[in-house]
């Protein structure tokens, strides 16, 4: 599979970004001990904002095909730093390369200084985010621990800023 289709997303693709949403916090729960509720869903204010037409948030549909292989959040845009929501690429396609294209489409829709979080226990996207900011802004960008607001019991966020 080689084939990357990225477009905005809208009110109309809310039954498949609900699921690929699901899957996205599922693989997160590893790494940040989150547990679904009770009606086996995870908390999904930021999908709601994209999916609704905030102006502060863009979502993004990745396609392999006629297959839904993934998707971006990017919130923050009337600021003078974007930050690179959420990011998720189903399985299948991870660590074939589709992932970097995407995130790069989708990042130049959005030129100026941008941040991604991510959690330091979580290795592949240590190495992903990494090798992201590098490819946007060559060895431009920095990284450093921000405590989560909200949640002094946990670790602190990784987050790394780069120019696109």
């Amino acid at each position: 599979m080689t084939d990357l289709a990225v477009r905005r997303f809208d009110a109309d693709d809310r039954v498949v970004m609900e699921r690929l949403y699901l899957m996205f916090r599922h693989d997160l729960s590893e790494f940040q001990g989150q547990l679904p509720k009770a009606d086996g869903s995870y908390r999904s204010d930021w999908l709601e904002s994209a999916l609704t037409g905030d102006p502060e948030w863009a979502g993004y549909i990745f396609h392999s095909g006629e297959h839904p292989i993934g998707y971006c959040l990017m919130r923050a845009l009337q600021q003078p730093v974007r930050v690179l929501n959420s990011f998720f690429i189903v399985r299948p396609v991870r660590r074939g390369g589709l992932g970097l294209r995407a995130v790069q489409e989708v990042l130049a829709h959005h030129p100026g200084p941008c941040e991604v979080a991510f959690q330091d226990n979580n290795a592949t996207a240590v190495h992903f985010w990494r090798r992201v900011a590098t490819a946007m802004s060559g060895d431009a960008w920095t990284e450093e621990h921000r405590p989560i607001k909200g949640r002094p019991d946990a670790p602190p966020d990784t987050w790394i800023s780069f120019t696109v």
